[in-house]
């Protein structure tokens, strides 16, 4: 059983009879290290500057009584689970159950009996030990899980990043694209998330999710030949069937992964439906499976119009950018047609938001330059 304890236990006694506290001095001082004070004020005190092993309580005080000491101490998290003794000549059954209730292991009535006192110290201890190495080992696993749960969301944005950018590096688009892009869904989100239509979707985990998830939605376009990809002009109608193919291509990418992972969490369906239905239209004219209305998952309807609205005001390559107001009224003429009623509305209140965003994260003279030679290089080879 001597295993179970550490070398010398630390006893605090608080008692304001001297000659109680010489005694107990004297029965525990070879077995344990005590403490004693006099004054519940002191105990409290001394506990929060250094915990003891179990503390010997008196009741009868004259600042503070035991009673107030022992609620006290388990209030406070970092003392409550110090074991606590009430030790007393106070021995009403009423004064018990008072003890009991506030906490105490164990309480004992004088005269005492030496033996019978250290008998109780030792298995209180004993079980004080054990609750402290469970209580250990739990906020190790804890950690543990903490930290797991950390490293796997950072392998997420990890592989998002990573995805996304291997899309980017072929595409029109810059990276700048993926950020702003981000940015608006995340604002439309947080718009919508009291919206009653919106409100048992966009849980706060969710919208981090969108946010992280939304540089995925041209993932597919990796699958798409760079002669129809990189083509400045107008595709022609057979060139724009090969290109519509593209959220098809990147949702099964996203699906083969997921077998092969067998994973089925959360953040891989939003990522799903932002990459398969980004293109959809409300009212059914989109691709690539002509859903509508409220049958267009909604990571999907938030995408479509961050997409649209940053693809018209952003420079490119080959164009430049339309002024925000040209490219509201082209969104709103889109209102119940390309657009969610709603969403369009979200936007509508949010477009300084909007504009505060495209000038934060606005693509560079250098960075344009760099993507045409990167695109040129890509077409010459």
């Amino acid at each position: 059983m001597d295993l179970f304890l550490p070398i010398k236990p630390t006893i605090l006694v608080v008692d304001d009879s001297s000659a109680n506290l010489s005694l107990l001095f004297g029965l525990l001082h070879e077995s344990y290290t005590v403490k004693a004070v006099n004054h519940g004020a002191k105990a409290l005190a001394m506990v929060s500057q250094d915990e003891p092993d179990l503390i010997l309580l008196d009741i009868m005080m004259p600042d503070i009584n035991g009673y107030e000491v022992c609620r006290q101490l388990k209030a406070t998290p970092r003392t409550q689970h110090i074991p606590v003794i009430f030790l007393t000549s106070k021995n009403e059954v009423e004064n018990e159950e008072m003890g009991m209730a506030l906490g105490a292991v164990d309480y004992i009535t004088r005269p005492i009996s030496p033996e019978i006192l250290l008998s109780r110290l030792r298995a209180h201890l004993v079980d004080a030990t054990h609750a402290r190495t469970m209580r250990i080992n739990n906020e190790y696993l804890e950690f543990e899980v903490a930290k797991r749960a950390r490293d796997t969301a950072a392998l997420q944005e990890v592989t998002i990043l990573a995805l996304a950018s291997l899309a980017e590096v072929r595409d029109v688009e810059t990276g700048n694209h993926l950020r702003r892009t981000q940015h608006y869904i995340r604002a439309l989100a947080r718009h919508l998330r009291e919206h009653p239509r919106f409100s048992s979707f966009l849980s706060p985990s969710v919208i981090d999710m969108l946010f992280k998830c939304a540089p995925l939605h041209d993932i597919g376009k990796v699958g798409i030949p760079d002669r129809i990809l990189l083509k400045p002009e107008h595709f022609e109608p057979h060139e724009f069937e090969i290109m519509k193919t593209h959220p098809q291509l990147g949702y099964d990418a996203l699906m083969n992964a997921q077998v092969v992972t067998q994973e089925s969490m959360e953040f891989m369906q939003i990522a799903k439906q932002i990459v398969y239905t980004h293109h959809e239209k409300w009212d059914g004219s989109g691709y690539p499976q002509g859903l509508a209305g409220e049958t267009i998952p909604i990571p999907g309807r938030l995408m479509a119009l961050a997409d649209v609205y940053d693809a018209l005001i952003s420079r490119r390559v080959y164009k430049d950018g339309m002024p925000h107001e040209k490219a509201k009224a082209i969104l709103v003429a889109g209102r119940g047609k390309h657009f969610d009623p709603d969403i369009l509305d979200a936007f509508l209140a949010l477009e300084d938001e909007f504009q505060a965003i495209a000038k934060r994260y606005a693509d560079t003279e250098e960075a344009l330059q760099a993507k045409a030679i990167r695109l040129t290089r890509v077409l010459a080879d």
